[in-house]
């Protein structure tokens, strides 16, 4: 009996010895360290485009709210995925006239294409806290793959509310034509177009945490 009482005491005693173990490496993984759900944050989100005017010249502008979500997998990063709506119709460029030309049939056509959607197919970790991510862009109606550049902050913070955030930062360069943007009027003396053809979109992001 005095045997089989050591032989439990020393049991519970290798019990508890692993129980301890298994805790340490739980408090020392980072909370990342599996998959996890992000909501965009369409208050501290932007989406901005650039595009050269008569060659002089870059008009910039915002397109409207962004909202989405990201499935993060900081195991094996090329598990997660992100997808994204941003409403057109929301777009501005500080000019009146300008704007309505642009959300007009010549250009983005909000009245019939009223949101640009992205979903990517592909996730790359290329340097430390930067990404390349691969999906579809659909934008007019027309969708074409596209490679994001993005920038992300290296690891998940709390705000001051107490809310979990991740940021970062994605760029892209399309060519307008491939969706279908044709507007192509010249200068008076041939020296060039009015509108460039290529766009560079900067998509500010802030994520949280989405509730379980």
């Amino acid at each position: 009996m005095r045997q089989l009482d050591r032989f439990r005491a020393k049991l519970s005693n290798v019990r508890h010895v692993l129980f301890f173990a298994v805790a340490v490496v739980a408090a020392g993984v980072p909370h990342l360290a599996r998959a996890s759900h992000w909501e965009i944050d369409p208050q501290h989100t932007s989406a901005q485009f650039a595009v050269r005017h008569l060659v002089v010249s870059t008009v910039r502008g915002t397109l409207g709210t962004v909202t989405g979500s990201v499935n993060l997998d900081e195991s094996d990063i090329t598990k997660s995925s992100v997808e994204a709506t941003i409403d057109a119709a929301g777009m501005q460029t500080r000019d009146g006239m300008r704007d309505e030309h642009l959300k007009g049939a010549d250009f983005l056509y909000v009245t019939k294409y009223p949101k640009v959607t992205f979903k990517s197919k592909k996730v790359e970790k290329v340097g430390d806290g930067k990404f390349k991510v691969t999906g579809d862009l659909t934008l007019r109606g027309v969708t074409k793959e596209v490679v994001l550049d993005v920038e992300g902050t290296p690891k998940a913070f709390h705000d001051q509310m107490g809310i979990l955030k991740l940021g970062g930062m994605a760029k892209t360069r399309i060519n307008r034509h491939d969706f279908g943007i044709e507007y192509n009027k010249t200068l008076v003396d041939g020296g060039g177009v009015v509108v460039g053809n290529d766009v560079d979109i900067t998509i500010d992001i802030e994520l949280e945490e989405a509730a379980e």
